[in-house]
This record gives C-alpha cells, structure tokens and sequence, in this order.
C-alpha cells in the first residue's frame, strides 16, 4: 500500500533540544494513524512537520510524492487540513463563520457551490448546529473544540491531521470525534491524529506509532505494539493492557501502588 503521506529521516532541533530524531512515518489512503506517547515525545511537532507547517532541520516530508516545501499554500490547503491543540480566535465571529472559513482554499472553484452544504452538514457531524449564532469565545472548551472540529472537516480535505482533538471533549463527543475520523479514512482519506488516550488510540486507529524522546519506538498494529513492556519503559510507569470482550479490544491502564491506593 503506497503512502499518501510520508516523513523520511526528519530531525528537528530548537536551539539544543532534539525534538525529533531520524522519524520515519508513511500514512496510507484509507488509514487512520494514532501518534502516541508521553509528553514532549515529540507528537505536535511531528504533525506540524507532517502538515507543512514546520521545517524540518533535516530530512524530507512528501505529501502525493511531492516535498510539501515545494508546495503552495493554496496546494496544501486544498488537500490537507490541520486541527491543533488550541482553539484561539481573535475576533468574536459567530460559530457558523468559523466553520464557514474551512471553504476558504475552495473560493473561486467550482466546489464553491456546494459551501452552504457543506457547512450545515460539519455543523451537524460536530454537534454545534445548536450553536451557530453563538460567539465563538463565550463557547465551552468542548464546544471551541467540536467547532473547530467542524471548520475541520469542512475543508473536505483528503488528509486530515487532528492534534489531541479529544482533549476537551466529554466520552460521548470523543467517541463521535474519532467514529467521523475514521469514518474518513474509510471513505478514503489519510488521517493522523494525536491521542493522550491509548484505550481511544487501540479502539480507533489502524496503526498506532509510539514515540518517545524524538524517536519512533513502535510503529503497527494496535495489539502489536500496545504491549505492557514496550508502554511501561516509554511512560515510565507501570502500565497494564487488558483484553476487553469484543474483538481485539484492548484496555490500557496505569498499576497504581498499593501506598497510593491506601491514602484514598
């Protein structure tokens, strides 16, 4: 399966600090991708480096076999989107605006047409229909981060890079978030997402890639490389993962000491 995404050998530095180390990652059509690992892993700023955003101190990123620093702006808008951690706006425009600005790489083609279609229906696979005359600053962090969500996927991008997208959001949001991302990847996109949650990472994604330090540790199957040891050397903490009752189903969770369960 060829890839539609790929970094080769990408190293990234800011000042001394090595953030990424010689990562090597390739992401198919129809694959969702979840980067996981503990924090300053180097997980956002691989996505950042996959999506164009950042450079690369060495090393390449090809987006349809084309370095993506040889891509325009408008190239890249219209094929890939990018939902990261923080949703900040600087002006209070209502929440059906800033979905509405996810057409924006469309402006001037004929997908233009279909704006107003596309938009009622990101609103309504986000949950946020309710909130479309609402300002986007007085919105609950989970509904800053469902409406981003929609802007998101109103860029009808074939990649989609979501960056710890279900932080903010309650179970059922989460559940529904990842559902639609990997709703996509079936439909034929190529997604990557950010997770904290490894539960949510081994339920949702087709591949899970762990890094640590800069560096890929793990890069297969949910049930391949979510293992007590490779998790609990990573995290730095003992971890368990349970088999749960549907099929391939796994369950991650910390082993909390005996003194620490007692002070409860």
């Amino acid at each position: 399966m060829s890839a539609v995404l790929a970094a080769h050998g990408v190293h990234v530095r800011f000042g001394q600090a090595r953030i990424l180390d010689g990562v090597d990652v390739a992401v198919a059509a129809g694959e969702l991708v979840a980067l996981v690992g503990p924090n300053g892993a180097g997980k956002s700023t691989l996505l950042s480096v996959l999506s164009g955003d950042t450079a690369p101190d060495e090393g390449r990123v090809e987006l349809d076999a084309v370095d993506v620093r040889a891509m325009r702006l408008d190239q890249l808008a219209r094929r890939r989107a990018v939902l990261l951690q923080e949703n900040r706006l600087s002006f209070p425009f209502p929440v059906a605006d800033v979905v509405r600005m996810g057409r924006a790489p469309w402006r001037g083609t004929a997908r233009e047409d279909a704006d107003d279609e596309v938009v009622a229906r990101s609103l309504d696979t986000a949950d946020v229909s309710h909130l479309a005359a609402r300002r986007f600053p007085t919105l609950s962090g989970g509904e800053k981060a469902r409406t981003s969500f929609a802007r998101t996927l109103a860029q009808e991008p074939g990649v989609l890079l979501l960056d710890e997208p279900t932080a903010a959001l309650d179970i059922r949001h989460q559940e529904a978030l990842l559902d639609e991302a990997r709703r996509w990847a079936r439909a034929g996109a190529s997604v990557v997402v950010v997770l904290h949650d490894l539960t949510l990472a081994a339920a949702y994604a087709d591949r899970v890639v762990v890094l640590d330090s800069g560096r890929v540790r793990g890069d297969g199957a949910p049930a391949d490389v979510l293992t007590s040891e490779l998790l609990t050397d990573v995290y730095r903490h003992p971890i368990e993962v349970i088999r749960g009752p549907g099929v391939d189903e796994l369950v991650v969770l910390p082993v909390r000491t005996a003194a620490l369960l007692e002070t409860r």
